[in-house]
């Protein structure tokens, strides 16, 4: 079986497992359990199909390894592996039926998120039929990423510690505005999306016109991120009405130097 053709196999049992587990138990974030799991593992099926012989495939493994450990990490504490459905699905379901919620679970929370999981792992592909000899660039995007790695490390756990704060009632603020949150509202999101425009240019770049196909998993998932920015940011306005203010000075993704509220 070609790489491909295994990748698009494990995608197809990943998700049918994640929508039957869902019906099954009424919990919609069995798809957000394989999130960090499934984009290394396709990387990995590109990187041994060529034996472990191309660098610049061995180390986008190990780097978005290392991305999937963080992910993991993080989605553990917070309760993810032990029935903790994601707020936003949650929320969801209030808004319409019951059949129409289980016709966005099947469209859009397994289907379509799990191609994406499959096209933010494309570069890789795109690599191993254009190989090349490892150059210095290669060097600074890998190092690039890794600092990105550590932004989005610092900004989790700001959150973390922040919640948990909150938690035990040792502050009155209702949401996060201090650290890497002072200058965007979501720096994760900033961080995630840099480590796989990385993983795109690092991939595919390289391979000229032939590399642009691969250009779907970034934009995808940008779209997702702003999409999701919308979703959870109506949430949060709705329930504290000092979000506003901090929407309208502070950058929604990428970091930026706070704006003055206007009197």
């Amino acid at each position: 079986m070609s790489p491909l053709g295994l990748i698009v196999t494990i995608a197809a049992v990943a998700g049918a497992f994640a929508w039957i587990a869902s019906l099954l138990t009424r919990d919609t974030s069995w798809i957000d359990r394989l999130w960090s799991i499934l984009p290394e593992t396709y990387v990995w099926v590109v990187a041994t199909s060529d034996h472990l012989r191309d660098a610049r495939l061995d180390v986008l493994a190990v780097l978005t390894t290392l991305w999937g450990l963080r992910l993991t990490f993080n989605f553990a504490r917070k309760g993810g592996y032990r029935g903790v459905e994601d707020y936003r699905w949650a929320e969801l379901r209030t808004t319409m039926s019951p059949a129409l919620f289980q016709v966005v679970n099947l469209v859009f929370i397994v289907t379509t998120q799990s191609a994406l999981l499959v096209a933010i792992a494309l570069p890789a592909l795109v690599a191993r039929d254009h190989p090349h000899p490892w150059r210095p660039l290669d060097t600074v995007l890998a190092a690039l990423f890794l600092a990105a790695l550590v932004g989005e490390t610092v900004a989790d756990e700001q959150q973390w510690r922040f919640h948990q704060r909150k938690h035990r009632g040792e502050t009155e603020r209702p949401f996060l505005t201090e650290g890497l949150f002072r200058y965007a509202r979501h720096p994760n999101y900033f961080f995630e999306l840099a480590q796989w425009w990385l993983v795109y240019v690092m991939g595919a770049a390289g391979a000229g016109v032939a590399g642009w196909w691969a250009l779907v998993g970034p934009v995808a998932l940008t779209a997702l991120f702003v999409g999701s920015t919308r979703f959870t940011e109506s949430i949060s306005a709705s329930k504290y009405p000092d979000y506003a203010t901090y929407q309208r000075t502070t950058s929604p993704i990428v970091p930026w130097r706070p704006r003055r509220q206007s009197s």
